[in-house]
């Protein structure tokens, strides 16, 4: 039996649709009905009761997420978790629900929405909208910054222990985590490689979100606050960037890899964990990532050759990109 094919005309419809989706699925993260749903099947009138909410507006969205496999509604119109709803509730493992809230704040959502004005200028109207640019307004506003952080965090414990699995630390005997928010893939490197010895470097308001200590590694890994604009820490074998470079420009990004060239150990190499995008027309989730970097940051997903241009001009060069089971690759430099 062949699967219907979806018309052009129709595929077009579904794509121009798609905000509604992402919206109805921003509303119930932020409400927390999954959570609400453990114990069993409700109705939408009793979640409301309890949540505090209209009960035939939630009714609605919920029945548009069950359409989609998000909730499923029984022939008395109780709803109950799916597969994919697990991941909305807060305490469930790899929970999505911070990373859901984060995808679709604000920070993200009204820059895109003024994508057109992007194209025609070259210029994100983040700056425009929210007064700063992104960085800025998050350290500006500390509760979108958390939603922020914890967002990243969350999305990134799906994708850590495979990256990190993906690559030999048991070679290293140290590994800087550059602007490594609360330490999640360093975690996992410390795990695989019981030799190494981390630092993981970030602003201060981020350390202060560090589960190294919750994961037993106080002794192997230094909290190092600092701006690695300036400086990173210096004399480690490895400086991981992860999801670092594809927020900043050409000339922002090569400024990062010469602080982190002067400051690795002799025979020491710089390891940029990003998408590296494909050539062809084959879909990629760094294409989808790039164009959210053009609506509200000044970087972009980058390409093989890109990464070899700005590592020649840190004094770095391309050495190996190894693959992961996600969507980032692992891009290896070396001293030129």
């Amino acid at each position: 039996m062949t699967t219907p094919t979806v018309h052009p005309a129709q595929r077009i419809v579904d794509l121009g649709f798609g905000f509604i989706l992402s919206g109805a699925l921003s509303s119930v993260a932020e409400l927390g009905v999954a959570d609400k749903l453990v114990q069993g099947p409700r109705s939408a009138a009793s979640l409301a009761e309890e949540l505090g909410v209209h009960a035939q507006s939630l009714y609605r969205v919920l029945r548009l997420l069950a359409s989609v496999e998000v909730f499923s509604e029984d022939e008395a119109g109780l709803f109950s978790l799916t597969p994919a709803a697990e991941y909305l509730r807060g305490d469930a493992p790899g929970s999505l629900r911070a990373a859901v809230r984060m995808l679709t704040q604000r920070i993200f959502w009204a820059p895109t929405g003024e994508l057109v004005d992007t194209v025609r200028s070259g210029q994100t109207p983040f700056d425009r909208i929210f007064g700063k640019p992104f960085f800025d307004y998050l350290n500006h506003d500390p509760a979108q910054g958390a939603v922020f952080h914890q967002g990243m965090s969350s999305l990134s414990d799906l994708e850590n222990g495979a990256i990190a699995a993906s690559y030999d630390f048991t070679r290293l005997g140290s590994v800087v985590d550059v602007g490594g928010g609360h330490g999640g893939f360093l975690i996992e490197v410390l795990k695989l490689a019981p030799q190494v010895r981390g630092v993981l470097f970030d602003h201060g308001q981020v350390l202060a979100g560090s589960r190294i200590a919750q994961a037993g590694f106080s002794e192997r890994c230094a909290l190092v606050e600092g701006d690695f604009f300036q400086a990173v820490p210096k004399g480690a074998e490895a400086y991981v960037l992860k999801r670092i470079l594809h927020d900043w420009n050409d000339e922002t990004c090569v400024r990062i890899l010469r602080n982190c060239r002067e400051a690795m150990a002799e025979g020491g190499r710089v390891l940029v964990l990003d998408t590296v995008i494909p050539p062809g027309n084959a879909p990629h989730g760094g294409k989808v990532l790039d164009v959210m970097m053009l609506a509200s940051l000044p970087g972009r997903e980058r390409t093989e050759e890109d990464f070899r241009k700005l590592f020649a001009q840190a004094g770095l060069k391309l050495s190996r990109i190894l693959p992961t089971p996600s969507a980032l690759s692992i891009t290896e430099a070396v001293a030129a």
